[in-house]
Parts: structure tokens; sequence; C-alpha cells
């Protein structure tokens, strides 16, 4: 059983990768297609843990330059902008997360 959820999973990350890219020419434009997918989906503000304290994630965005995906996050009442692989996500997940593991499907097909 377990397996089936797996595959359809992985179904369904496939569908979200190509709604977001369905006409990009090159890799820029499927980041981009894909990080809009999550600006537009993934409600924010949620908690979650970096080093194992409580962060509020404020914003997701990306970085000034090449590829990737930072999360804004508040500790404290100040604002630190962190890579999203460095998230620890709470169980019970935003609304639109399937947006940002369709990302990082895409990251992890792309090398």
């Amino acid at each position: 059983m377990a397996k089936k959820a797996v595959y359809k999973d992985r179904d369904r990350l496939r569908v979200l990768i190509q709604e977001a890219t369905v006409d990009c020419f090159d890799e820029h434009e499927e980041h981009m297609g894909l990080l809009n997918m999550i600006e537009e989906n993934v409600v924010c503000p949620f908690k979650a843990k970096v080093i194992g304290e409580e962060v509020e994630v404020t914003e997701l965005r990306s970085p000034d330059s090449g590829f990737g995906l930072n999360a804004v996050c508040r500790y404290k009442g100040k604002d630190y902008e962190i890579e999203i692989n460095s998230l620890e996500w709470p169980k019970l997940k935003p609304e639109g997360y399937e947006w940002v593991a369709a990302y990082r499907a895409w990251r992890t097909n792309r090398g």
C-alpha cells in the first residue's frame, strides 16, 4: 500500500511541475514558473523550525541570483533569510506546500 502512495505522490508532483513549466523554453523559465506557483499558492505565515528553534516563515522568495528558494524567517522579532532546505517543516504543512514539494523534486531532477 505504501508503494502506491509513493507513486501517486510522484505522479502528482510530475503533474504540478508540468503545469508550472508547460510553456517554458529553458531551466531559467522553469525555475521562475515554479517560483510563481509557490508565490501564488503557499500561504504564509506558518510555523517551522530552524536548528531546533521555532520560527515564523513570513515569505518564500527567490535568492538575488541563481536558482534557489529562500524562506524569510522571523525569530525573536528579527527577519533572517535562509535556504528552504534548512527548514524543519511542521507535520501539518502550510496550504500550498505541494508546490514546494514539486519545486524540490524539480531541483533534484536537475542535478
